[in-house]
């Protein structure tokens, strides 16, 4: 597989994980917002350097697991029942969650940005299970493999779509934030579908190996 599609496969996987309005990027809006775009891309870098970290963990830990079929095997039966759970908690139970309050942020020099982007990113370790299954299942789709030079690149493609969705959200939070699609609402019903259709895509999956 060429190394430009991996490259956009990581870009891809990482804007959909970060595409729901949640602690990182909605943090990145009001940092904008409040102390201007510069600092929120300063904050975001440092999001995106564990991100990186975080990503190369998980491919090195899919690329163990992946020399081991028989726990590939139940690790998918699992992440299908948890991804199915977590659907269900946001599209049913979580839609009337309160809403979360990130307006009060301590003004901080453009360095301290960096590493409270790195320090809420590394707090954050939904992306190493998360990437760890999607390279598992790019890998069984024969979409990349485990070469160093691939993980480097899918690994890259990563970072660089949390900071485009991140860059997204610097900019354009501010024309959008008084709208629907922002609202603790919203935020459940959108973690919702993406998990419905990681659901969806493990079920095929495993369907396909029976």
């Amino acid at each position: 597989m060429s190394i430009t599609v991996v490259f956009f496969l990581g870009l891809f996987v990482a804007l959909v994980g970060v595409i729901p309005p949640g602690l990182l990027n909605m943090t990145a809006a009001k940092i904008s917002l409040k102390e201007g775009p510069g600092r929120g891309i300063t904050f975001s870098s440092g999001v995106c350097v564990v991100v990186f970290i975080q990503t190369y963990l998980a491919a090195i830990f899919a690329r163990y697991l992946s020399n081991r079929p028989d726990i590939v095997e139940i690790l998918q039966r699992v992440a299908f029942v948890i991804f199915v759970l977590i659907t269900i908690y946001f599209l049913v139970v979580a839609r009337n969650q309160k809403e979360a309050n990130v307006e009060d942020e301590d003004v901080m020099s453009k360095q301290s940005r960096f590493f409270h982007g790195m320090l809420l990113s590394a707090l954050n370790v939904f992306p190493i299970p998360y990437q760890a299954y999607m390279t598992i299942t790019l890998s069984s789709f024969g979409w990349m493999n485990f070469e160093k030079t691939n993980i480097v690149t899918y690994v890259t493609g990563a970072a660089m779509g949390t900071f485009v969705m991140l860059y997204f959200y610097i900019f354009f939070f501010d024309r959008i934030k008084d709208k629907k699609i922002t609202s603790q609402k919203s935020m459940n019903y959108s973690i919702g579908i993406i998990t419905g259709l990681v659901a969806l895509v493990t079920l095929i999956n495993i369907l396909k190996e029976l």
